[in-house]
């Protein structure tokens, strides 16, 4: 007869743990915190971007904020960001709704539906911007009327385009976000909605937007703050006109910054970017609502 002995339970090297998220640390710091803390020391001093840089205090804050530019760009700021999200959110659910299915062919469209996001802003700019040129783009071509208007020229068309093309490239990224909050829906609330009569709208609106609620925290946060970024698309599609209809806080740093050399009043926009962008990801936090319990029990 053969004597068991019980083993002393095994601990986890939790001292490790620590080393492991290192790296990651060492790389948000270099990458992220010095430049940020760089650019909020720049936004004190006079700097051409070349010759020797020279504090000069609240100068360049004083200049940005007495600015009567400043205001309209931080209203094309949140307007491109209010009707992007409002354009690409209802289609990124409809879209990641469907690519959950288990149908063999949404597997190929969801493949065709994430080219867009694979080119560049560059370069999706300068396509769109020869297709909807008015003497030689698609419309010309095609002999459409309605296509040939000059869509770079007149302030509400091109505001539509930039919408448009903004929306056509990161639908795809938002929809894949979708698609992986749908497929953790539990199948027994849809096999219970059912056998209750329910149909695959009624199931939509009950089931899954309920269901997706902190997944729409999620993509909403990184649809508002990677609006405050839109630069190289814009810059390409319309330079921030025509006038300053499309003239985006990132834009317009970019012009103070690199086309007029004046780095310092550059870096305080870029201060008052990192604010905006902190303060509406904290705010869309608290509208969610989410705590660890909470999202235990997403998909539950």
């Amino acid at each position: 007869m053969t004597s068991l002995t019980s083993h002393p339970p095994r601990r986890e090297p939790r001292g490790i743990l620590p080393w492991l998220a290192a790296p990651a640390l060492v790389v948000f710091v270099a990458f992220a915190v010095i430049p940020l803390v760089g650019v909020f020391v720049l936004s004190f001093t006079t700097w051409d971007g070349i010759g020797a840089i020279h504090p000069s205090g609240l100068t360049s804050w004083r200049a940005v904020l007495t600015d009567p530019g400043l205001p309209h760009a931080l209203w094309v700021t949140f307007l491109v960001m209010a009707v992007s999200w409002a354009v690409q959110t209802p289609l990124s659910v409809l879209l990641g709704t469907f690519m959950a299915g288990r149908q063999r062919y949404r597997a190929v469209l969801g493949v065709v539906y994430f080219i867009p996001l694979m080119l560049s802003s560059a370069a999706i700019a300068i396509a769109y911007k020869a297709l909807l040129d008015p003497n030689f783009g698609l419309g010309s071509g095609l002999k459409i009327p309605l296509l040939s208007q000059d869509w770079l020229g007149r302030p509400g068309l091109a505001f539509g385009v930039v919408i448009f093309v903004v929306s056509w490239q990161f639908i795809p990224f938002h929809s894949l976000i979708y698609q992986g909050g749908v497929q953790q829906i539990p199948k027994s609330l849809y096999e219970a909605a059912q056998l209750d009569g329910a149909g695959r709208i009624r199931q939509f609106f009950s089931i899954t937007l309920p269901q997706l609620k902190y997944t729409v925290i999620t993509s909403s946060t990184l649809m508002v703050v990677g609006s405050l970024t839109f630069f190289d698309l814009i810059y390409v599609l319309t330079e921030g006109g025509p006038g300053d209809a499309t003239r985006v806080l990132a834009l317009d740093m970019y012009k103070r910054g690199f086309q007029a050399s004046l780095m310092g009043p550059a870096s305080a926009i870029a201060v008052i970017l990192v604010l905006v962008g902190l303060a509406l990801a904290l705010l869309l936090r608290r509208l969610g609502g989410r705590d660890a319990g909470a999202s235990q029990l997403e998909g539950a």
